[in-house]
């Protein structure tokens, strides 16, 4: 089976249009298997594509045209692909949505989106939206479940076997795409509360699927396990490009994930941060089990190797603190790996071999995306073997735009661009092109940027400027071979190293309800979770510990931080108020998501001001200038819990 080359994609107009080429060079290749479901499912491409056809073909069997919205509200699992390419295939675009999302997050986005179908993954999130959605005037709505629907409904209802029935005997009247003609709306959290309908292309995805083999090369049958939701850009993309080059995605989920590692040995895989982190985490476990002597050993053989790693990396000018070495450099970091080698190689045989089957064995690429990975984390899978790179990108950008390659990983680097991707740095102040190694505002331009924001002209010209160099809102710089370096966040969206988006405005308006906070602000940018600095309303404060019958000593507001922590500030009781005050508030605050949960905090004296430059004139805080002034503060807070 030979592998497929891009230019077999290069003149389609649309996406629906690769099933053809898919079937006639994969066609007996299982392409969706799902062994978690009841029954089991294995799809070939062959079955993948005729039930496509069979959506598509009951959608026109509805009179659901060319053009149309469908909102497609569902998790994992090949039915979802093909509802989504069902869709696609007959030209509509869907409004995708985890089922699970909060419910007036779903009925925003059935009605923003003007969607005149809903797709939704079964009975219970259907029931979810009562009674509101038997308001909505749609044409149909379609489970992807097989459940026998009792409850009667103002609309046209089916379960999944009903609707594909539809069109058995319908012959499918093919629709003209244009490729710049819409193809999803995504939506992401808005600072306002409201979530921004993000309008893909097929051009915009269909650059991902051509490209990202720049990064990733599988071959046909090559196995991928599927953990990621499946509507997420990232995830979407990535299941696109692989399927185009006729692998079998192996849907898994956290129950069962570390079992299907071993079991179906996935030669790649697409992660988010905390993936990562679990799988690490794991595998410290087992080194803590082992005796003294054994972990003695592990420790001993994982220093060796970080400064092997450490020697090559400089050798070849892949390290960010050296990347154009002097040939002293050069020779003396080729001295340390030759020396080095033997015991590394030693250490690989005992240790990192055992590691490496303990994950598949057949490991080929591993995909970090959707936030930035924990370098101790990056150098551990460098030690070990595991080939793990990192990407960039933005829901915005379909949404890769730049990535490591195997052959150039650096660490703390997010990589070149892909093809059809220019990045430049600008001064976020002057707008100023800014020359290269110089931190500014990342912008992105090429064909995978967005077509806007669905319905929001302001928001759009906002973001994309009119030579089309998109906004990323996000702080780097570019090293002298375009690999592009992330420092930070110019916007307030925090990313989680799960990948969930947190707006953390929102928040901090409801917190600041509580009587006992003067200001907050919300900060875990790559954690795990939420954590807070927080600037205490002492006059509140000092009430209600003489309510209490508490001895309260405030420290002065010149206090160290050291100070403050050893204060009557951080007594046990005071403590406890802070955790209930922000608990309370957070989850009384509308659309309450378990990401929300602010798990840590510091308290701080020093308020928040013009004068001290942590405020703006209008009085918006400076995220950038207080995270940079507290960021010991803010790392120990996380490292200490």
């Amino acid at each position: 089976m030979n592998q497929v080359n891009t230019h077999n994609y290069s003149h389609l107009n649309s996406l629906g249009e690769m099933w053809d080429l898919l079937v006639s060079n994969f066609g007996d290749i299982v392409a969706l298997s799902d062994p978690h479901s009841k029954p089991n499912v294995n799809l070939t491409y062959k079955e993948v594509e005729k039930n496509i056809k069979q959506f598509a073909n009951s959608l026109q069997f509805l009179n659901i045209n060319s053009g149309g919205k469908i909102a497609l509200f569902a998790d994992n699992s090949p039915r979802w692909l093909i509802a989504d390419q069902g869709i696609i295939y007959n030209g509509c675009a869907d409004a995708v949505r985890s089922s699970q999302a909060d419910k007036k997050e779903l009925l925003y986005i059935l009605d923003h989106s003007d969607s005149i179908v809903l797709v939704i993954q079964d009975l219970a999130t259907l029931n979810k939206l009562n009674p509101e959605i038997k308001e909505f005037k749609l044409k149909a709505i379609i489970l992807l479940s097989d459940e026998v629907i009792e409850e009667e409904f103002s609309q046209p209802i089916y379960n999944f076997q009903q609707f594909i029935a539809l069109g058995i005997n319908h012959s499918f009247i093919p629709v003209s795409v244009n490729i710049n003609d819409l193809a999803t709306l995504i939506y992401t959290s808005g600072t306002t509360g409201q979530p921004k309908g993000v309008m893909l292309s097929h051009r915009n995805l269909l650059h991902q699927m051509r490209y990202l083999e720049t990064v990733i090369k599988p071959l046909p049958c090559h196995r991928i396990l599927s953990i990621l939701p499946s509507w997420h850009s990232y995830e979407r993309a990535a299941e696109y490009f692989l399927l185009s080059r006729g692998t079998t995605l192996i849907y898994t989920n956290i129950r069962y994930f570390k079992q299907d590692l071993k079991e179906y040995k996935p030669h790649h895989m697409v992660g988010v941060p905390r993936l990562w982190e679990s799988i690490y985490e794991g595998i410290q476990k087992q080194f803590r089990d082992g005796s003294k002597t054994q972990q003695k050993i592990v420790f001993f053989f994982l220093s060796i190797s970080q400064e092997y790693l450490s020697a090559k990396r400089i050798q070849k000018g892949l390290t960010l603190d050296n990347l154009q070495p002097n040939i002293f450099d050069k020779i003396t970091s080729q001295i340390k790996a030759l020396f080095l080698f033997p015991l590394h190689k030693l250490g690989d045989k005992l240790i990192y071999q055992k590691v490496r089957d303990g994950v598949g064995g057949n490991l080929e690429t591993w995909i970090s995306g959707g936030g930035s990975l924990p370098k101790h984390i990056d150098n551990f899978f460098q030690i070990v073997g595991i080939p793990l790179i990192v990407g960039y990108g933005l829901t915005e950008t379909s949404p890769v735009t730049n990535a490591r390659r195997l052959n150039r990983n650096i660490v703390g680097a997010s990589g070149q661009p892909i093809p059809e991707t220019e990045i430049k740095i600008i001064d976020i102040d002057t707008k100023q092109t800014l020359p290269q190694g110089k931190t500014g505002l990342i912008c992105i331009r090429g064909t995978q940027v967005m077509l806007g924001y669905y319905k929001n002209p302001s928001a759009t010209a906002k973001a994309i400027d009119s030579e089309g160099w998109f906004d990323s809102g996000d702080l780097g710089w570019v090293t002298p071979d375009n690999d592009l370096v992330i420092t930070g966040r110019a916007k307030d969206t925090i990313v989680l190293s799960n990948g969930e988006n947190i707006e953390p405005q929102p928040l901090e308006d409801a917190c600041i309800r509580s009587p006992y906070i003067d200001q907050i602000m919300v900060v875990g940018q790559d954690q795990k979770y939420l954590g807070a600095l927080i600037v205490p309303n002492l006059d509140a404060l000092t009430k209600w510990s003489v309510t209490n019958n508490l001895s309260l000593n405030i420290p002065s507001l010149t206090a160290t931080p050291e100070e403050i922590k050893n204060s009557d500030l951080y007594a046990k009781a005071v403590i406890s108020l802070y955790k209930q005050e922000l608990a309370r508030e957070v989850k009384n605050r509308a659309g309450y998501r378990m990401d929300d949960r602010i798990s840590v905090f510091e308290l701080i004296l020093e308020p928040f001001s013009i004068d001290n430059g942590m405020m703006t004139q209008t009085l918006k805080i400076k995220r950038p200038v207080i995270t940079s002034h507290y960021q010991d503060m803010i790392d120990s807070m996380f490292n200490n819990n």
